[in-house]
């Protein structure tokens, strides 16, 4: 079964490649030069590399940067004139305006994060939208929206994940049915400002470098910050509106009802079929299992052992004590966790003393000190494709993993779990101290999604200096001149400075691959334009398309962005596209600029598979599969497509 399964990927990738070069073979025997032959090439490479993902995506971008490099060094005997991208400006995107502002972006993010804001936001939806359906999805879609017009849209979802939890067990609704929603419209908000979404932010970067190729009148405008807020608020009341009419038809109803926060263990036996007791077993020195390890016991026996005292000098809990290496002596206390009959059974298999309520662990393992909770793994977490045996979960990071859920499977103790890879999206239902949890919440390997424990807000004292930092940002960028990176600067350094964040909780709040990515592809971006593949492209396409209609054009732009960003980085695709719309409008006569934010646009249109790093980190808590996207998706797709192309000739 995993040989399949690890097999066909390789076939696929092989059998990918083997085409990928019969057209890349194809085309570049038609490009005028050595120059665009080249580009086609490391094009068709780069865009191979991200649809099947051979090699991380930022890693691909990285190494498509160091290929253009390597062309100034190998360029006579590739036939080139001079390097593909001036070695002097290679690593330009690192310092550029789009990368700048992202950084700044994501630290404003975690500022307003650490000061307890979305609990506000939590209690005032409930006190506003009760519980009904119809009234809590607008109002949640809608705050989310916002929101993710100021920050990245996976940072919105991810502090929005919490705050949909909290409501559902507060409520009753399904997670499912509130979920996709308020995923949706975190893409859809990324559209109403031009900090919203990277493709937005980086637009007026690409319009200046495509500037530099152009003749004088044929230069293009940049965007003002809200210049775009019509089509996005457009774009953004579609989707709430699709779900609160059309949601009983394509959301999955997956029941959770009578969920209460004080329940835990019942909504966790209602929503995966866990139904766990936590005892406590004294080992007597008679035990057969005296002399095993804890790794020994817990699969074979679908248990958890989620606390141990060998001697009163040697209590283990929580991180760095406990771990599946910890050998059992005569009088050891073990705090374990199970099913009834998995409890009973260990218990009488082992000789062991049962004590129905806490003894040894009444402190440590109180309600008010541990508990079963919720975690996400998101698409950038470091421990996607590793196992929690690789990782040494309950050592490493103090929580005993008790489930997985996965795609619409459960999986428990005793099945593999702990053996099993991670993927973006799983949802681990653990038990673990609740100051461990509180630490998981900083940590982005993971996003908590369990908030109904008890533990302090972080910094509520500072959500005024957040709140004003905040608003000064924002009067930078709408009442000066100032370039948008240094406006957003502005902000974040005023949020370290007042104590919202520290500065290694800022370099923490920083997604080092996004700005990999980013930086990386701009060279690419750059060589496409400058050595004269995008205009050739754009030659062949109207060609093609030759007498068709400008709004034809167009849409069919809209149409290429939406399939590309589907298979690779949104941010990709706007590289990638906006130098060939550009060119593409050129020749048609038409405004290259709206051309260039109909790509810019129309990469946020990624609703249809869970590739989007939004959709990935819902699925596992909606407990949604690949055809319930292609339901809701579906629709939302061509409803994107018809709201944003006829917004964009409306107002431009």
């Amino acid at each position: 079964m995993d040989t399949t399964t690890s097999a066909t990927p390789t076939r696929k990738n092989i059998i990918a490649a083997i085409l990928f070069a019969i057209v890349g073979a194809g085309v570049i025997s038609a490009v005028p030069s050595t120059e665009i032959a080249w580009v086609m090439a490391i094009l068709l490479l780069t865009i191979y590399l991200f649809a099947f993902e051979v090699i991380p995506v930022d890693v691909t971008a990285v190494s498509i940067m160091v290929i253009l490099g390597l062309t100034g060094l190998f360029g006579s005997s590739l036939g080139l004139s001079k390097p593909l991208v001036d070695p002097k400006h290679l690593f330009d995107g690192f310092a550029g305006n789009a990368v700048m502002s992202i950084v700044a972006v994501m630290i404003i993010g975690a500022g307003l994060d650490k000061t307890g804001i979305m609990s506000t936001v939590a209690g005032f939806i409930l006190r506003v939208g009760g519980k009904s359906e119809k009234r809590i999805i607008p109002i949640i879609s809608s705050t989310v929206g916002v929101i993710s017009s100021f920050m990245q849209n996976v940072g919105a979802a991810a502090l929005f994940l919490p705050v949909v939890s909290r409501i559902s067990a507060r409520t009753g609704l399904p997670m499912s049915r509130l979920l996709m929603p308020m995923g949706f419209c975190a893409i859809l908000g990324g559209t109403i400002t031009m900090v919203g979404s990277s493709p937005l932010i980086l637009l007026n970067d690409l319009i200046q470098t495509s500037n530099q190729a152009l003749p004088a009148d044929k230069q293009m405008d940049t965007f003002g910050l809200f210049s775009v807020t019509p089509i996005g608020l457009a774009l953004v009341t579609t989707g709430i509106l699709y779900f609160v009419f059309a949601g009983r038809f394509v959301l999955p109803a997956r029941k959770t009802e009578g969920v209460e926060a004080t329940a835990a263990m019942d909504f966790f036996q209602e929503t995966y079929g866990v139904k766990y007791e936590l005892y406590e077993m004294v080992v007597p020195i008679n035990s057969p299992l005296i002399g095993k390890m804890l790794d020994d016991i817990e699969g074979s026996e679908r248990i958890r052992v989620i606390a141990a005292m060998r001697t009163p000098d040697d209590m283990r809990v929580g991180p760095g004590s406990l771990a599946r290496d910890v050998g059992i002596v005569a009088n050891t206390v073990l705090g374990v966790i199970g099913s009834q009959t998995a409890l009973q059974s260990f218990a009488d298999k082992y000789k062991l003393q049962v004590r129905y309520d806490l003894e040894t662990f009444t402190e440590l393992l109180a309600a008010t000190k541990a508990g079963v909770g919720e975690v996400v793994i998101p698409p950038g977490s470091s421990l996607i494709g590793k196992s929690a045996r690789d990782v040494w979960m309950r050592k490493t990071y103090g929580i005993s993993t008790l489930a997985l859920h996965r795609v619409g499977e459960t999986y428990r103790e005793g099945e593999g779990v702990r053996d099993m890879p991670l993927q973006a999206g799983d949802t681990l239902v653990v038990h673990t101290s609740w100051d461990a949890l509180a630490r998981l919440e900083q940590d982005r390997n993971f996003v908590v999604v369990t908030t109904e424990y008890p533990h302090e807000e972080l910094r509520p004292n500072k959500i005024g200096f957040a709140l004003l930092f905040f608003a000064i940002t924002l009067g930078l960028i709408l009442f000066t001149d100032l370039r948008l990176s240094i406006s957003l600067l502005a902000g974040a350094m005023g949020m370290v400075l007042s104590g919202v964040l520290t500065m290694d909780e800022a370099y923490e709040a920083i997604s080092w691959k996004t700005v990999f990515l980013l930086a990386s592809l701009i060279p690419l971006g750059g060589a496409v334009e400058n050595s004269g593949t995008a205009a050739w492209i754009a030659q062949q396409t109207l060609v093609l398309l030759g007498g068709l209609p400008i709004w034809v054009l167009q849409a069919a732009i809209a149409v290429l962005a939406t399939f590309f960003t589907l298979v690779m980085s949104n941010v990709g695709a706007t590289v990638l596209l906006v130098p060939l719309a550009v060119n593409i409008a050129i020749g048609a006569g038409a405004n290259p600029a709206v051309f260039a934010l109909t790509v810019a646009i129309a990469t946020s249109n990624s609703f249809l598979i869970p590739t989007h790093q939004v959709n990935a980190l819902i699925m596992g808590p909606g407990g949604y599969r690949v055809p319930d996207f292609m339901k809701a998706g579906g629709i939302m797709t061509i409803l994107f497509l018809v709201v944003s192309l006829t917004m964009l000739n409306v107002i431009f």
